[in-house]
């Protein structure tokens, strides 16, 4: 608590071998703010495709599709022996029958809306909501080869598996991104503090002269950079906020363009940004502080 309010605080014979204004400063400042934005957009696109991809995921999860052969002679005889399979199986919640206008619709993307759907033999569809603890798609598919010839079951296992894929790269993408902003706003501050402080050798000379340690020294450069970036980058995570606060909102689940943002747990990450800068860049200035220190002497 000490060590933290010195930090704050400082000394101001001290503080005069660090520059209050210049390119040093305002640079500090901007690419902390930059950074932290970036930050902030990364770590909300990351967050809403993950939790986008679950809710998809689980719904996929709980779901199956069975198809019917697009036979019109038989085709009222085997959707009744399907629905009885169903509706007699263990782990299925509810079963239904597209009706032609919701399978009219479906083909709509890739057909257009004229589609003549009486004149075709389009396969029948059935919607199952499934029980994953009870539910047995083997079993089921046994059942349906027996019963209903023909009848294929998608238990959505081919649609489930690429998504949570795909999620998981770009959660690993946006830490990656986020690791690589730390590392930008840690190589930045170093070239910041290494040109403030070969720009004040003079002054530093004379600290010296009259006795100051270089840790004395260090720490004014320390305590200024700190500061200048944890400034920078609390100002760019409001500025990043806004910006998703702006963003279009709506159901997640329909796009993952809508609902970008932060949801309970995931408003701690965003707020913490500053605070990461800080701890950057204290120990950045600290190495290149004592580095270019030892030059000088």
């Amino acid at each position: 608590m000490k060590a933290l309010l010195e930090l704050m605080l400082g000394d101001p014979q001290a503080d005069r071998a660090v520059p209050q204004t210049g390119m040093t400063v305002r640079l500090t400042v901007f690419v902390a703010a930059v950074m932290a934005f970036l930050a902030v957009i990364t770590l909300a696109v990351s967050f809403t495709t993950n939790r986008v991809a679950s809710l998809w995921a689980a719904d996929l999860a709980q779901s199956a599709t069975l198809r019917l052969p697009a036979d019109p002679a038989t085709a009222d005889a085997l959707l009744l022996s399907a629905l009885d399979v169903l509706e007699t199986t263990p782990g299925v919640r509810r079963v239904r029958a597209l009706s032609q206008d919701e399978q009219l619709a479906l083909l709509e993307p890739w057909f257009g809306p004229d589609l003549p759907l009486d004149a075709l033999p389009v396969p029948q569809l059935i919607e199952i909501v499934t029980d994953r603890d009870d539910f047995d798609v083997e079993g089921l598919r046994a059942r349906l080869s027996a019963q209903v010839p023909g009848a294929i079951l998608d238990d959505h296992t081919a649609w489930r598996a690429p998504l949570l894929d795909a999620a998981a790269r770009v959660r690993l993408i946006g830490w990656a991104v986020i690791v690589l902003i730390g590392g930008t706003v840690a190589a930045m501050i170093t070239l910041a503090a290494q040109a403030a402080l070969a720009a004040n050798a003079r002054i530093i000379a004379v600290l010296r002269l009259v006795g100051a340690k270089d840790a004395y020294i260090a720490r004014a450069f320390v305590r200024r950079f700190t500061l200048r970036a944890a400034g920078g980058a609390l100002v760019g995570m409001l500025i990043g906020l806004g910006v998703v606060s702006l963003m279009p909102q709506g159901d997640a689940t329909s796009s993952l363009l809508l609902g970008v943002g932060f949801e309970g747990a995931e408003w701690v990450w965003p707020l913490l940004i500053p605070v990461l800068a800080a701890i950057v860049a204290f120990f950045a200035t600290r190495a290149a502080a004592f580095r270019r220190l030892r030059e000088q002497t």
